[in-house]
C-alpha cells in the first residue's frame, strides 16, 4: 500500500477485497509510552474537521498526539486537507478507502466522523485491525450493529470512545450525582429536547447526478446503493432512513444520552412508542421533523421531543420548554434540573428558584488519548457500551414510528392517556404544529405501536416486523459480521 501524496492521490487505486481480519496489537506494543499516539481521521467534511482541530490543539498544548493519515471518499475534501498538512510540513497519508488506511502500520488509532451508516462497520474493522477508536454519535445505524461494535471492542481489547462529549463534563456529572443522592426527591420524568430548526431540503424530480469527486460505492458502503433522490448528498443523508436516523439520532442522541445518564439505567427500555411526522412541508426527507418518543423505564419514563419547525410561522426562533430548546430537563418531586449545554446544569426548586449550578468540562479527545495510554476502558468517559445504549434508544423509538399509522389527535390522546405526561407532551406538540399552520385533524400524525423489548436480548417480544428493523441487509463487501 502506497501513501497518497498531494500529487499522486488522485491516481491511487481502491482496494476492493474482503473485510479486514488483522491480528490485534496494543498501542503499547507499537510505540513507547512517551511516543506520539498516531491518529487517522475518517470523514472530515463536517464534524471530522472538529476532530482534526481537536487533536491539533492538544498537540500544540503539549499532548503527544499526531495526525498521520486522512481518509475521505470525497477527493475534493481529501486533496485539500492533505495539501494543507503537507504545506505545513506535516507528513500525512491520504486514503479514499478506510480498509487501506487500517493497513497503515503507522496508525495507532482512528477517529471516525463518517455518516451514521458507516459508524459501526468502521469501528469493527478498526478493532479487528488492532486500532483504538473514537467514533462519533450515534455509534450505529441500527441496534444490532451497535451491539456488534461493543463485542468487537471487548474481543480485541480496544479502547473505543463515543463522541458524546457531555460525558466529559464534570459539571453535569456532579449534577447527576446530586440528583441521584435525592436532593430534589425522586425523579418523575427525564426529558430530552431537540428543538432545532430544520428547514425543508427541497424536492427534486428524479435521480440527481453524484458529485464527480465522490466514490459513491464507498460512500454508500453498508447501505443500499440507491439513486440520489435529493438535492444534496452531504448532510441531508440524515433525513433518509437508509443512511440517517433523523434529528433523534443526529443532535438528539446527545440529550438522549444525558437523560439516560441521570436515570442511571444500563439497558434498553422494556417498552417504547413514538408519535410524530414530517409535517409543515413536503420534501425529499423521510425522517420525522416533529416527534415524541416515550421510553417506559420502571423507575421513571424517558420522554424525548423533536421539533424542527420554528415557534410559529414566519419566526426564526425556536420554542422553549422550562428554559431549554436543545436541552435535558429532569423533573423531580421537589424541583427540576435544566441541562442546556454540554457542560452546565442548573437546579431549581418547585417555585422555580435557583438552588444550585454545576459547571465545567474536560476535553473529550484528551480523555480518549489518556485511556489509549492506560489501556483501561474504564478510564473512558463515554465507553462504546454507553454509546450503544443511548444510540439504541433513538433507534427503537424510530422503529415504533416507522411501523406506525396515521391517526386523529383524539385517537392518539386516547391511546397514550395511560402513560405519565405523554398526553401533556402531545398536547404541547399539537399546539406547536398549529402555530405553524399544521392542523392534525387534516394532516394526521403517525402513532407507532407500543413495542415491548427484552432488554437482555435486545429484541422485541412478538413483533417480527419490529425485530427486522433492529438490523438491515448489508451490501457486499461492506457487511457487519455476525461473529466479530
Amino acid at each position: 500500500m502506497n501513501k497518497i501524496t498531494r500529487r499522486s492521490f488522485l491516481k491511487h487505486s481502491l482496494l476492493t477485497g474482503a473485510a479486514l481480519s488483522f491480528p490485534a496489537r496494543s498501542w503499547a506494543q507499537v510505540t513507547g509510552a512517551n511516543e506520539d499516539i498516531r491518529i487517522g481521521v475518517v470523514g472530515f467534511g463536517g464534524r471530522g474537521a472538529d476532530h482534526i482541530h481537536g487533536y491539533q490543539t492538544l498537540r500544540k498544548s503539549g499532548e503527544k498526539v499526531r495526525i498521520v493519515a486522512l481518509c475521505d471518499v470525497d477527493n475534493k475534501i481529501l486533496s485539500k486537507a492533505v495539501k494543507s498538512f503537507n504545506d505545513q510540513g506535516e507528513d500525512v497519508a491520504g486514503f479514499s478507502d478506510i480498509r487501506q488506511m487500517l493497513e497503515h502500520k503507522n496508525v495507532d488509532a482512528v477517529s471516525i466522523a463518517t455518516p451514521n451508516h458507516w459508524h459501526s462497520l468502521a469501528t469493527i474493522w478498526a478493532c479487528q485491525a488492532g486500532k483504538d477508536v473514537y467514533v462519533e454519535k450515534p455509534v450505529s445505524h441500527n441496534v444490532w450493529e451497535g451491539r456488534k461494535a461493543v463485542e468487537a471492542a471487548r474481543k480485541y481489547d480496544r479502547i473505543v470512545q463515543t463522541g458524546t462529549q457531555s460525558r466529559s463534563s464534570n459539571g453535569i456529572q456532579e449534577a447527576v450525582d446530586w440528583v441521584r443522592a435525592g436532593n430534589l426527591g425522586k425523579i418523575l420524568v427525564a426529558r430530552g429536547l431537540c428543538y432545532k430548526r430544520r428547514p425543508s431540503i427541497g424536492k427534486v424530480e428524479g435521480p440527481q447526478a453524484i458529485p464527480s469527486d465522490i466514490n459513491y460505492d464507498l460512500w454508500c458502503g453498508p447501505a443500499p446503493m440507491l439513486p440520489l433522490n435529493r438535492k444534496r448528498l452531504h448532510y441531508d443523508w440524515h433525513w433518509v432512513w437508509s443512511t440517517g436516523n433523523g434529528d433523534l439520532g443526529n443532535q438528539g442522541i446527545h440529550q438522549m444520552d444525558i437523560a439516560r445518564w441521570f436515570l442511571g439505567v444500563q439497558e434498553l427500555s422494556p417498552r417504547v412508542f413514538s408519535v410524530g411526522g414530517r409535517l409543515g412541508y413536503i420534501d425529499d426527507g423521510e425522517t420525522p421533523n416533529t416527534q415524541i418518543v416515550y421510553h417506559d423505564y420502571p423507575g421513571a419514563p424517558l420522554i424525548f421531543e423533536v421539533r424542527g419547525l420554528p415557534e410559529k410561522t414566519g419566526s426564526d426562533k425556536m420554542d422553549k420548554f422550562k428554559g431549554g430548546s436543545v436541552a435535558v430537563i429532569i423533573h423531580c418531586e421537589n424541583g427540576t434540573v435544566l441541562v442546556s449545554s454540554y457542560s452546565k446544569a442548573i437546579a431549581y426548586d418547585k417555585d422555580e428558584k435557583l438552588v444550585q449550578q454545576f459547571e465545567g468540562a474536560k476535553d473529550h479527545f484528551a480523555n480518549f488519548l489518556s485511556a489509549v495510554r492506560s489501556r483501561k476502558s474504564s478510564d473512558l468517559h463515554a465507553d462504546i457500551l454507553q454509546g450503544h445504549l443511548s444510540s439504541a434508544l433513538c433507534h427503537t423509538g424510530n422503529i415504533s414510528y416507522r411501523l406506525g399509522t396515521q391517526k386523529s389527535p383524539d385517537a392518539i390522546r386516547e391511546e397514550i392517556k395511560g402513560d405519565r405526561d405523554a398526553g401533556e407532551t402531545f398536547g404541547r406538540m399539537a399546539e406547536h404544529l398549529a402555530a405553524n399552520g399544521v392542523d392534525l385533524n387534516t394532516t394526521k400524525a403517525t402513532l407507532g405501536p407500543v413495542l415491548k423489548m427484552d432488554p437482555k436480548t435486545e429484541r422485541f417480544a412478538d413483533n417480527e416486523k419490529a425485530n427486522q428493523l433492529l438490523t438491515r441487509e448489508y451490501r457486499e463487501p461492506y457487511v457487519v459480521p455476525a461473529k466479530v
